[in-house]
């Protein structure tokens, strides 16, 4: 039987298969992915449109299920896990940033955060640790704001509080800087990173764009389905 070093890694995928049946032909997404994420660090899934990588996120955020293979959840195994445990396991240890923004819009700032503690079922003080997740994502002084009221970057910013509020061991994001212009792109990387160095969160993120490489401390490249390349910057 194979070690793992789950101390370094918390997440670790063996052997991940997804296969989709299209029109009676079995089609892979992913073809047999090792993948191990370190504790505390940002790693970023780059590949182009089509080469698994968002595939490969949700399998590894246990939003979906792998056909074949693997993956061991802070040294527990996903694909064992009942609907339920999988369900309760997204809501306490998982958060996710996504490309479309999907903060509730007839809740101000505040609220959605709160919202997503809720669903949680955050034990200990609620509007302390709000205030404190928007004042680190800069939005502090716009808490008080509709969605409609924000630009897209704040909105973003507003989503990654959500996501950090319940203090999650790991959150995933798929292309979180996809919809935005560089500049504010940048500065999501930037949060991004301030995030893994004072909370201790784990940050696993897709994209596509080369420009954002050299901020993740461990880059997996993903090609037709395999990882065909693995860096650290």
């Amino acid at each position: 039987m194979q070690m793992y070093n789950y101390e370094e890694n918390i997440l670790i995928g063996t052997g991940i298969v997804r296969c989709f049946k299209t029109g009676g032909e079995d089609f892979y997404a992913l073809k047999g992915v090792d993948i191990k994420i370190p504790r505390g660090s940002l790693t970023i899934l780059k590949g182009r449109s089509g080469s698994g990588k968002t595939t490969l996120l949700n399998i590894l955020g246990a939003l979906d299920k792998a056909t074949d293979g693997q993956v061991i959840f802070d040294g527990n195994e996903i694909g064992e896990l009942s609907d339920s445990e999988r369900e309760a396991m997204r809501r306490k240890d998982i958060g996710f940033v996504f490309q479309s923004v999907a903060l509730i819009p007839i809740m101000n700032a505040y609220e959605n955060v709160d919202f997503a503690m809720r669903l949680a079922e955050c034990e200990g003080e609620y509007d302390e640790r709000i205030k404190q997740c928007l004042n680190i994502v800069g939005m502090g002084e716009r808490m008080q704001h509709m969605p409609g009221q924000m630009s897209g970057g704040e909105q973003q910013r507003v989503a990654i509080a959500r996501a950090i509020a319940h203090r999650p061991k790991i959150i995933f994001a798929d292309e979180p800087t996809g919809a935005l212009d560089t500049e504010t792109g940048l500065k999501v990387m930037h949060l991004f990173k301030k995030l893994v160095e004072q909370e201790g969160i784990t940050i696993v993120m897709t994209t596509h764009d080369p420009n954002l490489m050299e901020m993740g401390d461990v880059v997996y490249e993903v090609e037709d389905g395999e990882i065909v390349g693995r860096y650290e910057n």
